[in-house]
């Protein structure tokens, strides 16, 4: 299952990300949002977890919990909706 997980300090890694949601279960992978000029996290991100068993463990275990200071948010990620073409 697919997890999102917001508003993280800038200063969070994929690391902190896979050793909170670990606590849980198998992570398959951890990914960070980040601005594609400057580089900066954009303060989301997505955990990927092997069982829906374990994802739901995690997102109860930490949806309103304190990562460096800031209460985050972590819920099901929804599937990315497709948009029109910019020109």
């Amino acid at each position: 299952m697919n997890i999102y997980v917001g508003n993280l300090p800038y200063e969070v890694s994929e690391g902190d990300l896979r050793e909170a949601f670990g606590a849980f279960g198998t992570v398959t992978s951890a990914a960070l949002i980040t601005d594609k000029f400057s580089g900066q996290s954009k303060g989301f991100g997505f955990v990927e977890m092997s069982s829906n068993g374990e994802a739901d463990a995690a997102i109860k275990g930490l949806n309103g919990s304190s990562m460096q200071g800031r209460a985050i948010k972590v819920n099901e990620a929804k599937p990315r909706e497709q948009r029109a073409p910019r020109y």
